[in-house]
């Protein structure tokens, strides 16, 4: 199951979509560079399979 979500960007605070694959497990983290500045920021992702929601909090 895919989930469309957003993080901000922890450097240009710019919002940024993206899709997690559930599959992965429902604690997930990895590193995704922002689509506007390039930078890495590491995300920290919880999914909720009942409500097909993921939340994501974002660390430098």
């Amino acid at each position: 199951m895919e989930i469309e979500t957003t993080f901000m960007c922890a450097y240009c605070l710019q919002v940024n979509e993206i899709v997690v694959d559930a599959s992965g497990g429902l604690n997930q983290e990895y590193i995704e560079d922002c689509q506007v500045c390039c930078r890495p920021n590491k995300l920290v992702i919880s999914v909720d399979e009942e409500l097909r929601e993921a939340s994501v909090d974002v660390e430098q």
